[in-house]
């Protein structure tokens, strides 16, 4: 710092002083009207502490621009993708009013984008070509228990005949055998022929059914329709041969609460064009699904709850961008909804155990690694609170060649008051990987946010110590994480609550956007409705409110693996660190896309040469933000490079 610099400075640390010394010097009554509000914030505006602590603004749309923001993702052209489909609002979801807004965060230009499905709830990642995957979303609300009208449930529809697949069209009716009870179906179902069974030597032993998954309700509403037990249904309109072969088979259908049922629609949004781009279908509708790009660029997606309510069972599917279409795993393997899924550096599945629920409490919760192709799972030991897993973050910490992973809070199944206030980290680089804790928050959080920073440390901020911040339990905490050191660091208090649906994305300048939050009740007593958050909050951390940070310009848009590009920078030799950041695509706590890689460079004069890792496990395909960190470990504004 100049001496210049410094006679400012002090200058303002002596007004500060002054300012404070006036105030404590007036009587108490003034004192409290001018009141614990306003003298904090003075005393966050001051600059000395934004230097050590960042600070944070609220930004508030025009009233015509506001939505419920439920999923955020960074385009390459520096754009916020921001979706709410319906927003978790059942009046929406009626008037088919689904949103999408993209929000230029450095001009501050906001527009409204069609919205062609409801993709409340849906997956997303980010592609080789820039183009975000959107794949899933709604397709009809829950219903709560005391809302069901009419008796429903799931119906199997068994097709013994060997020669051909059926199809049954919506309305089908279908009546016990036993019951005498009828029931109708909402949507068509297509089921597979059998398949015949031969033993070792050739023998035809039996047709095993083909089965179709269908959600039928009855004709009438009333308790008198319901069904206690499992029957035998047959189909009505049939003839024949598809008669004697083709039958329903369901469970108890009842009036009990309905779940979330998902969509089969699949989409690109083209961030030059900004618009959705319809591709095929995934085979399997899903509601809260996890998409992971994996290293040959084609993306996996796993979970979700069905077109008719129910946990897909276990059929994941494979999106090949070149062709546009899907094909299920050779494999099955089930996880909750949401579900934690990093892609390795061996290019095996890291399961951090992350989800955001729904399915079994005692099916695809515990941590491991997974190997696709083989289908084998390998489970990681050491989990602390492992019984608090939902709405829990994974974070893979910098630089992402170190293969650590930090798993951040969560809380009980369901709606349970239990919240844990554990980090967890494990090495997947030790031979025998396990889980250690790591630092403690202060309270136990559900829905922590976090994001990657281009220093190497990670900020977590907000969520709430209950359920959908039930009793105002909203957490206005924010710390930032040295994997280094091993060790949480305080800093400025976010201004907004966040809790369910929220997340974080880190901008190319190197602050952080954070979007969202869905309050189940709006007072400590719980007896108010909650309202969704529609303000973005941005956190400018304390390496920008250094006296200087490095310049970074020119150079390839595109570097391969292994190859190198050259920029400048005025600052070059000040330069200690460079990084790719992959942007992030968020929602329920759950961004799989982000992750940190060092590069190796050299300097000449003013010229930087960066070189990218030459593994494409390591370095997906796709768009990345190049950042350099000077020796104060400020980052220059990103560049945008793209890796083939």
């Amino acid at each position: 710092m100049n001496d210049r610099a410094g006679r400012r400075r002090a200058r303002r640390l002596a007004i500060g002083t002054a300012v404070v010394l006036a105030l404590a010097g007036m009587n108490g009554p003034w004192l409290y009207r001018f009141s614990t509000a306003k003298y904090h914030d003075y005393e966050i505006n001051k600059p000395e502490y934004k230097a050590e602590n960042g600070h944070w603004d609220i930004i508030e749309f025009p009233k015509e621009y506001r939505q419920n923001t439920i999923h955020a993702a960074l385009l390459h052209t520096g754009k916020i993708l921001l979706v709410a489909g319906s927003g978790n609002n059942q009046d929406n979801f009626d008037a088919k009013k689904f949103d999408t807004r993209i929000w230029d965060p450095v001009k501050g230009t906001i527009k409204k984008v069609p919205t062609p499905s409801d993709l409340f709830c849906t997956g997303h990642t980010q592609l080789p070509n820039g183009n975000l995957l959107i794949a899933g979303g709604t397709k009809r609300y829950e219903k709560l228990k005391g809302d069901v009208t009419k008796a429903g449930g799931l119906m199997i529809v068994h097709n013994e005949n060997p020669d051909k697949p059926i199809t049954l069209p919506a309305g089908t009716t279908f009546t016990g055998r036993t019951n005498g009870k009828t029931f109708v179906s909402k949507d068509p179902v297509l089921v597979p022929r059998a398949k015949k069974v031969f033993d070792r030597t050739g023998k035809f032993l039996r047709n095993d059914p083909g089965l179709g998954r269908i959600y039928v309700e009855a004709l009438k509403s009333g308790q008198k329709y319901e069904t206690g037990t499992q029957d035998n249904y047959r189909i009505q309109g049939l003839t024949g041969a598809d008669a004697r072969n083709t039958y329903g088979i369901a469970q108890k259908l009842a009036l009990d609460k309905k779940d979330f049922q998902g969509i089969r629609d699949a989409y690109e949004f083209d961030p030059v064009a900004e618009k959705y781009i319809k591709v095929d279908p995934m085979n399997e509708a899903r509601w809260y699904p996890t998409l992971t790009t994996l290293s040959d660029g084609k993306v996996l997606s796993v979970s979700g709850l069905d077109d008719i309510g129910q946990l897909v069972p276990g059929k994941n599917e494979i999106f090949d961008p070149k062709t546009k279409t899907w094909t299920y795993t050779r494999t099955v393997r089930q996880f909750p909804t949401y579900p934690a899924l990093f892609l390795m550096q061996s290019g095996k599945i890291f399961y951090s155990g992350s989800n955001a629920g729904y399915g079994p409490d005692d099916v695809g919760r515990d941590p491991g690694i997974w190997d696709v192709d083989s289908n084998k799972f390998t489970k990681i030991p050491g989990l602390s609170d492992p019984n608090m897993m939902e709405t829990s973050g994974t974070v893979l910490l910098p630089p992402a060649q170190d293969q650590r992973y930090m798993v951040i809070g969560g809380g009980g199944v369901g709606e349970s008051k239990l919240a844990s206030n554990k980090t967890r980290i494990v090495d997947l680089k030790d031979p025998s990987p396990h889980f250690v804790d790591g630092p403690a928050l202060e309270k136990g959080t559900r829905y922590p946010q976090s994001s990657i920073l281009p220093d190497d440390t990670v900020l977590v901020s907000g969520g709430s110590e209950d359920y959908r911040g039930r009793g105002d339990s909203n957490i206005l905490q924010a710390r930032i994480y040295d994997p280094k050191a091993n060790a949480f660091k305080r800093v400025a208090d976010p201004l907004v609550g966040r809790n369910y649906h929220s997340g974080s994305i880190l901008l190319p300048d190197g602050r952080v956007m954070f979007f969202g939050s869905d309050s189940l009740y709006g007072d400590k007593a719980n007896t108010k409705p909650g309202t969704f958050e529609q303000r973005i909050e941005i956190y400018t951390p304390p390496y920008l409110y250094r006296d200087a940070r490095p310049d970074l310009s020119g150079g390839p848009q595109t570097i391969e693996r292994g190859g190198s590009g050259t920029f400048t920078s005025q600052h070059a030799s000040t330069i200690k660190k460079a990084r790719l950041i992959r942007p992030s695509a968020s929602t329920h706590v759950t961004d799989v896309d982000q992750r940190s890689v060092a590069l190796d460079f050299t300097v000449s004069g003013d010229k930087v040469t960066v070189t990218v890792p030459k593994n494409r496990n390591l370095v997906q395909s796709g768009w990345y933000m190049l950042f350099v960190d000077d020796d104060q470990g400020t980052p220059s504004k990103a560049q945008w490079v793209r890796v083939p």
